[in-house]
Formats: C-alpha cells, sequence, structure tokens
C-alpha cells in the first residue's frame, strides 16, 4: 500500500465504526427498505419473541420482520460516498466491510432464509458478492433459537462506491399467515 496522505490519515481518524443500515430491526417499519419481493400475506413487522419464537439475545432489539408463505425480500443500497467515505479511502484502503444478519424460525413451520450482499461500482454493477446457500429451518432439527450470519469483505479492488443488502425468504408449509422466517439486527460496517 503507499503512503496516506494527511487527508486520508485524518478521514480514518475521524471515522466511527457505525451501522449504515438504517431501521435494522423495524423500529420504524420498513422505513428505509426496499421491498423487491411481497409475496403471501407481505412483510410484517413483529413484536419479540413473537407466536412459537425464541428471546433475541440482545434485549435492546424489540421487533423483527416477519416473512409469508410465498417469497418475501427487501433490501437497502447504502451510497458509501454519501455515508462519508471518500472515493480515495475505499480505493487505496479498501476499509473491511462486515455484514452480519440474524435469522429465525418458528417452533411450528419449518422455513427458508436467503442473504445477498455485493459490493457495488459507481454503475451498481456487481463487483464482489456475498450469497451464501440458502438455509432451510426445520422445528424437528432445530430449536428456532436466532442465529447470526456475518460476513467480512476485504481486498475487493478499486471503484467500490455502493453496498446492497438483500435478505427475506417465506415458509415451507405454504401456511397463509406469517409463519416464514424472521430477520433482524442486520448491520453494514465500514471498518475504520
Amino acid at each position: 500500500m503507499s503512503e496516506l496522505s494527511e487527508e486520508m490519515v485524518a478521514e480514518l481518524l475521524s471515522l466511527k465504526k457505525r451501522n449504515l443500515i438504517k431501521n435494522p430491526h423495524g423500529a420504524e417499519q420498513f422505513e428505509g427498505w426496499e421491498i423487491t419481493k411481497n409475496g403471501g400475506c407481505q412483510w410484517r413487522v413483529e413484536e419479540l419473541p413473537g407466536d412459537c419464537g425464541k428471546e433475541f439475545p440482545d434485549k435492546t432489539v424489540q421487533s423483527y420482520f416477519a416473512t409469508s408463505f410465498a417469497l418475501c425480500l427487501k433490501k437497502q443500497v447504502l451510497d458509501l460516498r454519501a455515508e462519508g467515505y471518500s472515493e480515495e479511502l475505499l480505493d487505496t484502503v479498501q476499509p473491511k466491510i462486515t455484514v452480519q444478519d440474524w435469522y429465525a424460525g418458528r417452533l411450528d413451520c419449518g422455513c427458508i432464509y436467503q442473504l445477498c450482499v455485493s459490493l457495488l461500482n459507481e454503475s451498481q454493477e456487481t463487483v464482489q458478492e456475498f450469497k451464501p446457500d440458502p438455509v432451510s429451518l426445520e422445528p424437528e432439527n432445530s430449536d428456532c433459537s436466532w442465529s447470526q450470519v456475518t460476513h467480512t469483505f476485504e481486498g475487493y479492488g478499486p471503484g467500490v462506491r455502493f453496498v446492497s443488502f438483500e435478505h427475506g425468504g417465506q415458509d415451507s408449509k405454504y401456511w397463509k399467515g406469517w409463519f416464514g422466517v424472521r430477520v433482524t439486527n442486520s448491520s453494514v460496517e465500514v471498518q475504520p
């Protein structure tokens, strides 16, 4: 890595680790989220622990997003420059970008969870992607406790300007209502 300019050192020192996801657990309903698939009875925000659910490990989290019997997906596209990260920092330092999400099923119905996080360039074309295989949760094989998925992007090269975070799922029995996967406390953090 080349020597950092005084401006870049000052920028690095001023950055605070913070969650760039707006409204990560539904406290403001769907504010900040773009609904990309709204199947079945559509997305809904519910209070923890919810019917046939488990308590969340962080007691400050009071709600979650619930999916239905057909695919429900929602996303945020985060503009890293608008969040205060300069092109010079993103291209030269390429700070680590860590994403995490929490998901859980219900004790009475199976469900499927999916996640896709992409680093995008100026034209919003994919530079790098994290898309794990969908997770099937069945009550007979799981206690339906909250699970966390985490991934850190590093060494992604110059040109990253946006992060697209999309997640969701559905139930596996096609029951009317909100028996699908539950998601909450999502985060995207740029490591200073």
